[in-house]
């Protein structure tokens, strides 16, 4: 599956069919795949004289600092905190809420040959989740494997930046866990972004252009011996269940790469809907048609009743 790539650094690729912001790796569902490798920021960690503690109460906010020790954190602290974000801003109530939304996220799903988790990336799995992407990525735009190491590293500092925009944006991971000796140990099988929000939009996000205020499914991948189970539908589904409990925006926007057949099907079974398709003048630049296209989640008083007809119906990934 794949989504918009978007990292910081002019390369204009097309992943497979989920519209996301960095290299998709997931077969030909990258909608687009726009690297853009700019980091905004130093991603070494910053080593002030004096550490604070993690949390300093401000009224209504928090200044979210990073800790020189684990030990510093009070022991109610999310592991979130305890792994700081590094972003030295001040947080809202609301946004340390939403954090505490994210940390407790989990989504699965049970197949007839194995199980699915879904969860928010954790620190530790930035590497891996990078290697995923950028081995996609690679593939997608035919580049000698020499590249992919390099692109790992792109994605990997796109990654971290995302990070440290949450609650307002999200990196989900799917872990697959097969039963009767098929893949019996839990290995990452796909990845996919959610931005909620202004805040958490992409800075150049693929065309056509989605509003930056709607929350915006992009980046969605999956490990290619793993294709086609249903691990991509799960993905989808995990992240507008996210989406139901952290935005109240009902529009979701993706994108979907015209020659990626199987995808659009897919996200058009899902009640996806096109409504903008790039002018054939974007071939000159050397990029992909794409299909923008949108859905209207419904307004459910428990999210998990989010229903996207069956898994079957859509095994592309």
């Amino acid at each position: 599956m794949a989504a918009t790539v978007s990292l910081s650094s002019t390369f204009d690729t097309h992943p497979h069919h989920c519209p996301y912001p960095y290299p998709n790796p997931y077969h030909n569902h990258i909608a687009h795949s726009r690297l853009h490798h700019t980091p905004y920021f130093n991603t070494s960690p910053p080593n002030p004289k004096h550490p604070l503690p993690l949390q300093l109460k401000s009224r209504c906010y928090r200044l979210v600092l990073p800790l020189s020790s684990s030990s510093d954190s009070p022991s109610s602290t999310s592991s979130f905190f305890q792994e700081p974000l590094r972003t030295g801003r001040f947080m809202s109530n609301e946004e340390l809420e939403k954090l505490r939304v994210l940390e407790n996220f989990s989504y699965s799903h049970e197949f007839e040959f194995g199980s699915m988790s879904v969860r928010v990336m954790r620190p530790d799995e930035i590497d891996i989740t990078a290697d995923l992407l950028a081995e996609s990525f690679a593939k997608s735009l035919l580049l000698p494997l020499g590249y992919v190491k390099l692109l790992a590293y792109l994605v990997k500092q796109y990654l971290i930046e995302r990070r440290a925009l949450m609650p307002h944006t999200a990196t989900l991971v799917g872990f697959y866990k097969g039963v009767d000796g098929e893949e019996e140990e839990e290995q990452l099988a796909g990845t996919v972004e959610v931005s909620f929000n202004k805040r958490g939009a992409n800075a150049s996000p693929p065309t056509p252009t989605p509003p930056k205020d709607s929350p915006y499914i992009c980046n969605m991948t999956v490990r290619e011996p793993l294709r086609r189970r249903g691990i991509g539908w799960n993905l989808l589904k995990a992240s507008e269940e996210l989406i139901s409990q952290l935005s109240l925006r009902r529009d979701v926007y993706l994108h979907c790469r015209m020659i990626d057949v199987a995808p659009f099907n897919m996200y058009a079974k899902a009640g996806y809907k096109t409504v903008k398709t790039d002018s054939i003048l974007v071939l000159l630049t050397l990029q992909r048609r794409k299909h923008l296209m949108c859905k209207k989640l419904p307004v459910l008083d428990n999210p998990s009743e989010i229903y996207l007809s069956s898994p079957d119906e859509a095994l592309h990934e």
